[in-house]
């Protein structure tokens, strides 16, 4: 029982770690129906600026640089490329983000090369144990700003000017314009703070179960992909939601697979993704997602 707990426990913290991925995914196509496939490369940066600052500055100031600089690279991305696209179509948006995401991850594999950086945070290794459960300190961190992230998310949609017009932007942005707010403006919002999301998840991930940043882990966001189509495209709980049942999910299979071995090896990998085709299957808006929503 306690390591079925431990592995639910696991579980939950991934999935909260997810659930920031994709959010980010959710954000950026409510507010400009872009597929952002460049956000593994977004995710990378963050956590890159993260590991070569930490020695001169220290962690807290470069982490707080990195995520800066993870939204800064996300806003760059959508005011040069998307907000010019001579056609606002989601096709054309989600190819062009293939090409940025390539692009991106080619210079920082050349500049981190096969290194592994670590980004000195604070709790290393540091083991938290409870009750008989022990998780990775970092996990335990991350599970528990995630859920601070969350709650000031649920402040800015729900009581700020600025997270009003995001909403209504996102609602219908024709209507939202004539009645002056500024697309523009809500779209780079968007996209700033997907950023953010990202360099966050990304600075735990490098922590655990990665030994650090190195170019893989830019993958580490599309893990969160199946979360953002399960809990449907336009929905921030639905990303959380999905988050959090991906997680469960892949840490139990990861945790129960010599038991599960007549099913293959790798079945952490394969598992979310079949979760999200059953749900699909089912509800092909996903489990919070309007009808509505574009897919490509």
């Amino acid at each position: 029982m306690t390591y079925l707990l431990t592995q639910l426990a696991n579980g939950l913290s991934y999935g909260l770690i997810l659930g920031l991925i994709a959010v980010g995914f959710v954000i950026v196509f409510t507010s400009t129906g872009v597929l952002n496939f460049a956000h593994g490369s977004v995710l990378l940066a963050g956590a890159y600026l993260v590991a070569v600052l930490h020695d001169p500055i220290g962690f807290w100031a470069a982490a707080v640089v990195g995520i800066a600089g993870a939204a800064l690279l996300a806003v760059l991305i959508n005011a040069v490329l998307v907000r010019n696209l001579a056609e606002a179509n989601p096709g054309t948006a989600a190819i062009l983000m293939l090409g940025v995401d390539i692009l991106l991850l080619t210079e920082l594999t050349r500049r981190i090369g096969n290194r592994v950086l670590t980004i000195g945070s604070p709790w290393g290794a540091d083991v938290f144990s409870f009750g008989g459960i022990t998780l990775p300190m970092s996990r335990v961190i991350a599970a528990g700003l995630a859920i601070v992230v969350f709650a000031l998310l649920w402040f800015l949609f729900a009581r700020t000017g600025t997270g009003i017009a995001m909403r209504a932007a996102a609602a219908d942005g024709d209507t939202a314009s004539l009645m002056g707010i500024r697309l523009s403006r809500t779209g780079a919002a968007g996209w700033a703070l997907a950023g953010a999301l990202a360099a966050i998840a990304g600075i735990f991930l490098a922590s655990f179960p990665a030994p650090g940043v190195a170019p893989t882990l830019a993958i580490s966001a599309f893990a969160a992909i199946p979360a953002w189509v399960l809990g449907g495209f336009d929905s921030v709980v639905g990303a959380i939601v999905g988050g959090l049942i991906i997680g469960v999910v892949t840490a139990l299979a990861v945790g129960y697979e010599s038991e599960l071995h007549f099913l293959g090896r790798g079945l952490g990998e394969v598992v979310p993704y079949a979760v999200m085709i059953l749900v699909l299957l089912v509800r092909p808006s996903g489990l919070f997602g309007r009808k509505e929503a574009v897919r490509v």
